[in-house]
């Protein structure tokens, strides 16, 4: 992994190193997905470790403590992730990037189990190798379960001398407030839109602004979904969107059932909350290629309508995971939405 940041985050970067003369036993870094969290707090916990850390706070690179780092055995370094994101390639990212697939039947778990807590205890209770820190890397947060939520919690009440860990979170509201109490929060901002699309320009991303403000900003995300080549499924449902029938939902359902659920749910949720500003104030965020017929839907439904079928569409994200039939779960959000245009016509 390189220890380079992203250029976005160099304010946040230098902000970071006045902390250094008294370290938190724990610091929370927190912001939208899709901007570089779990690569930052890698690039800190290198740097932390480094037996010789440059004047502006980066790792060097060349000790035996990055060395170790880059072949990922530091022995006084820990990573806990869901098992769903340790089998993947590292995205540039965030925790949101493809996964393989998994060799065995059972899907990898997406949480953070109370066991992976549990076996940092004998890493934390003996000396570390070189007399420095210890670091211990934790993202994302909100994916820790009940159980290792507590486990951790315990950890954070008594930390071990020596100890630092650096946790990412895009979900504060999922966390608990006495996880939040014990952690030093870092917020990272989202780029600026130009300095997201020059980045994403210098990565030969085509058609970048239009990704960029689909994904709300988030550069990584941008980069991510350009790079899926699910275009023409996803200009599907934007077509079904803008011009919604009954006829045309069943169709599109039939196309878009081996698209992972959770980006179909998002895509409906951006165009729905699209259709509200442009209603409320004329606004468009999301899809101002579209500003048309999104005018021309938001001129038609009723507030309260738009209200409950995006209060819906939200209530579908949090079972995108595991529907029960992905096809029936796609005709129904969208037959939903065609509803609730067709009654307020």
């Amino acid at each position: 992994m390189s220890n380079a940041i992203y250029p976005w985050q160099q304010d946040a970067w230098l902000q970071l190193q006045q902390l250094r003369p008294r370290m938190p036993h724990a610091i929370l870094f927190h912001g939208a997905a899709g901007i570089g969290k779990s690569h930052f707090i890698e690039c800190y916990a290198q740097s932390l470790l480094c037996e010789n850390v440059r004047s502006d706070g980066h790792a060097c690179g060349l000790c035996a403590s990055c060395g170790w780092f880059a072949q990922k055995n530091h022995p006084d370094y820990r990573r806990l992730r869901p098992e769903a994101l340790e089998d993947e390639i590292p995205p540039d990212g965030d925790e949101d990037g493809d996964k393989k697939s998994a060799k065995s039947t059972k899907a990898p778990s997406k949480e953070i189990k109370i066991e992976q807590v549990r076996a940092l205890a004998d890493f934390m209770n003996i000396s570390t190798h070189r007399q420095g820190l210890r670091v211990v890397v934790l993202y994302p947060a909100e994916a820790l379960n009940t159980p290792a939520s507590n486990a951790l919690l315990k950890t954070l009440e008594e930390p071990p001398p020596g100890t630092v860990f650096l946790l990412a979170s895009h979900s504060l509201d999922r966390l608990l407030p006495t996880i939040l109490s014990r952690c030093r929060k870092f917020a990272l901002a989202m780029p600026s839109h130009q300095q997201a699309l020059t980045w994403l320009k210098g990565e030969e991303v085509q058609d970048a602004d239009s990704w960029l403000s689909e994904q709300g900003g988030a550069p990584l995300l941008a980069k991510q979904q350009a790079e899926t080549g699910n275009r023409d499924e996803m200009q599907a449902l934007l077509q079904l969107l803008a011009q919604p029938t009954i006829e045309a939902a069943l169709k599109t359902a039939e196309k878009l059932q081996k698209m992972p659920l959770s980006m179909l749910v998002a895509c409906v949720q951006r165009w729905l909350h699209d259709m509200f500003s442009c209603k409320m104030a004329g606004v468009i965020r999301y899809y101002p290629r579209h500003r048309s017929a999104l005018t021309g839907l938001a001129a038609r439904v009723q507030v309260d309508a738009l209200l409950g079928v995006l209060k819906r569409v939200n209530e579908r994200r949090a079972i995108a995971e595991h529907p029960l039939s992905p096809k029936l779960f796609i005709e129904d959000m969208l037959l939903d939405y065609c509803a609730c245009l067709k009654e307020n016509a």
